[in-house]
């Protein structure tokens, strides 16, 4: 299994958008992710503020920021497999 963490924001219609992509891809991949809340972290807020939605996969920290559509996403997580 995959896991993700999902970087976003409440309100962010972006953000369900890359969520979505990630349903689609969870249909032929095993994968899950978490949704993270940037403005909870100073950290977090530097970092993808004005970037997100961004998926990370937390072992290898790979990233892949939004606009990516299911293609791009399909190809991002083969890495991963």
């Amino acid at each position: 299994m995959i896991s993700l963490t999902l970087y976003s924001t409440a309100g962010c219609h972006l953000c369900e958008l890359a969520e979505e992509q990630l349903r689609e891809a969870q249909t032929r991949i095993n994968l899950q992710w978490q949704w993270t809340e940037i403005v909870d972290s100073e950290d977090l807020m530097e970092r993808y503020a004005v970037r997100i939605p961004v998926v990370v996969e937390p072992i290898s920290g790979a990233e892949i920021g939004w606009p990516f559509n299911q293609a791009d996403l399909q190809n991002w997580l083969s890495q991963f497999v």
